[in-house]
């Protein structure tokens, strides 16, 4: 799907496997995490494998992928449904305030609505300013808190 942009937003295909890389080593870099092939590896099997636990978004501009989102179907108990969690949202810095982090959500929106998922949610870090000015146009924060417990290696 091309946007007036002239954003296309894709389903990452194989043939992407190094473009996607290299940005999800940045974006990895972004919060801190050390990158390693173990876990590139890991990941893209995850989005490739077609019964796979995520599927990714790839926005490509000039031939270029330059962002991607990761997202997965998630089932909540309190209402049987499903919904949507968007896990990694990521643009490259060269491409970004041009609408391509936008243009991925409203694609996921798209995807979300398809399928008959009665929500999306996602999580970003709260000093990042950038998103969250985004996300606050897009959606509306929850009041839930996340609460995480580091069981090491």
């Amino acid at each position: 799907m091309r946007h007036a942009t002239g954003i296309e937003i894709r389903p990452a295909a194989q043939a992407d496997r190094n473009a996607w890389a290299d940005l999800f080593g940045d974006y990895m870099a972004f919060y801190g995490c050390a990158s390693s092939d173990a876990v590139l590896e890991t990941a893209w099997r995850w989005i490739m494998e077609p019964d796979g636990p995520m599927e990714c978004l790839l926005a490509v501009k000039n031939g270029q992928v330059v962002g991607f989102a990761q997202y997965r179907a998630v089932p909540e108990t309190l209402t049987g449904g499903w919904f949507g969690q968007l896990d990694d949202l990521y643009v490259a810095p060269a491409s970004r305030r041009a609408g391509v982090a936008q243009a991925l959500l409203v694609r996921l929106d798209e995807i979300a609505r398809a399928r008959g998922w009665f929500k999306l949610a996602w999580i970003t870090a709260a000093n990042n300013a950038t998103a969250r000015r985004l996300y606050d146009r897009l959606g509306t924060a929850s009041d839930w808190v996340v609460y995480e417990q580091d069981l090491g290696e």
